[in-house]
């Protein structure tokens, strides 16, 4: 009688789900960018609404049209341009590094965590992006002064340049202070509310980690930003258009401020800011996404080059 051996069951090797490359570390840049262009010239308004005598969103409209033209309303792009691959991509590589770092990678990670990971970015970010941002607002802000008292630059590296030859290397720091303090509840709020709304809303049978999604998370999360940075913002952008000795004092600008307008001048321009960020944090998160699927189908066919 022959014996049959018996098959013992073989233990099988787990399989190693190799690790994924993390995407462009410019990504972030790039995607907010192309938003802050199509979103210019509400941006614009905003910056000459806290910066100047106007007092309505649709008036300092009107007398950019009458003064300059539709052309008007792109004034001093090249400096939106400059703040945004400078602040804009150290603070998307940043945030990035900083949840790593925290340990809040991972899906459902808590609000405090994505939240701290955020200031951790907008603190590197408004350092780093500090000349950026005085280039933008000056620019932005120039035409809404009297033709005597404008800076009159050419386009972002001009006015980058005549500031260090006219003011000295210090005028790159000006205000960065409000700044650093605006960079930090600007990320807090926007990116780390971002990724916190649309892990709520995918938990729910609502939605899917789709446009639509990603357009009500961008959504709450711009109403967010405007209403907690609107202070911070206001200062930042009366400071840095500001010029002469002692002009920088944060204190100075607040207590004139106050004693002019009253404590709600804070939140001047909250509209307009609202109107500005809210699609601009909708079109930065929606393009973010798409270049994110876009780097994914292009090494998904073997190009490794991003």
């Amino acid at each position: 009688m022959s014996k049959t051996a018996i098959q013992l069951p073989q233990p099988t090797t787990p399989a190693v789900v190799p690790k994924k490359k993390p995407y462009p570390f410019w990504l972030g840049g790039v995607a907010a960018t192309i938003a802050a262009s199509i979103t210019h010239p509400l941006d614009l308004t905003k910056v000459r609404l806290q910066a100047s005598g106007d007092k309505r969103m649709l008036e300092s409209i009107k007398k950019t049209l009458r003064t300059a033209g539709v052309r008007g309303l792109f004034d001093g792009i090249t400096g939106t341009w400059m703040r945004q691959m400078s602040y804009s991509m150290c603070r998307f590589w940043a945030y990035e590094e900083s949840k790593k770092l925290i340990g809040a990678t991972e899906k459902g990670a808590p609000a405090w965590k994505l939240g701290l990971a955020g200031s951790m970015a907008g603190g590197i970010a408004g350092f780093i992006g500090n000349p950026g941002e005085i280039v933008m607002v000056r620019l932005q802000g120039d035409f809404a002064k009297p033709p005597e008292k404008r800076f009159n630059y050419k386009h972002c590296f001009d006015a980058l340049f005549r500031m260090v030859r006219e003011e000295g290397a210090s005028s790159l720091a000006r205000g960065v202070g409000p700044n650093v303090f605006r960079a930090i509840l600007m990320n807090a709020s926007q990116l780390a509310s971002y990724d916190f709304f649309k892990a709520e809303l995918l938990k729910t049978p609502y939605f899917e980690d789709n446009i639509a999604c990603h357009f009500t998370a961008s959504f709450a999360a711009g109403t967010v930003a405007t209403t907690i940075c609107s202070p911070a913002d206001v200062l930042k952008s009366r400071i840095m258009n500001a010029s002469g000795p002692g002009s920088s004092s944060t204190m100075g600008a607040i207590r004139t401020a106050i004693q002019s307008e009253g404590p709600m001048f804070m939140f001047k321009g909250w509209v307009p800011a609202w109107m500005r960020l809210q699609p601009t944090t909708i079109l930065i998160f929606l393009t973010l996404e798409q270049l994110k699927n876009l780097v994914d189908f292009t090494r998904s066919k073997g190009h490794d080059f991003v």
